[in-house]
């Protein structure tokens, strides 16, 4: 379909904290319509087993199930009721983590997730987790999926390694809020957050 074939679950780590610098360079695909949009993997948020700031910390629900699944499947969550969050699973089944896609340097389908997001700038179209799902319009429908598969979303990865990776606290957190779980490509423009958090 893209010419960007998935990433083979047996090369993702599993565990949370590698798979969050691991996911970092690797491209995010969605495929809509209108056409394919996709982005690099910039910035990524690990919350691990145990974490009081992840969703999973209180155990398994019907919300929540799919950060207890396989490694590579995508979690959408709403947060405060007006924007998607996009987590990736990143355990073996029933133990409850995920890796938080933060933001993304747009590749392809450009024009597209202008379009979805309303505006022409091209840092800003993917620089925050909210409005990287509005750009490539991911919604709980999305919820549950396998992201090593070619479908409406999977993950995908370039030729060359990633730069420098820098790591800092985690953003817009109140618990466990001093953790160094934070992972973002040094130099890049697209990241979110205060500058201060990516130097």
């Amino acid at each position: 379909m893209d010419g960007r074939p998935p990433l083979a679950r047996s090369d993702l780590p599993i565990d949370t904290v590698s798979l969050a610098r691991y996911l970092l360079g690797k491209v995010l695909v969605r495929a809509l319509p209108e056409g394919v949009a996709s982005g690099i993997i910039v910035e990524t948020e690990a919350y691990v087993v145990g974490d009081a700031a992840g969703h999973a910390f209180r155990g398994l629900t019907p919300r929540n199930r799919s950060l207890f699944l396989e490694t590579g499947h995508a979690y959408v969550y709403l947060a405060y009721g007006t924007s998607y969050m996009l987590n990736v699973s990143s355990e073996v089944p029933g133990i409850g983590a995920g890796v938080l896609i933060r933001a993304l340097e747009p590749l392809d389908g450009i024009p597209i997730m202008q379009l979805n997001r309303g505006i022409e700038r091209l840092r800003d179209l993917a620089r925050g987790p909210g409005r990287l799902a509005a750009a490539l319009r991911i919604d709980r429908g999305l919820d549950g999926i396998d992201l090593c598969r070619e479908g409406p979303l999977w993950l995908s990865c370039r030729d060359h390694e990633p730069s420098e990776i820098g790591r800092s606290v985690r953003i817009g957190i109140s618990r466990d809020a001093s953790r160094l779980l934070r992972f973002y490509l040094r130099g890049s423009p697209f990241v979110s957050g205060p500058g201060s958090l990516s130097e």
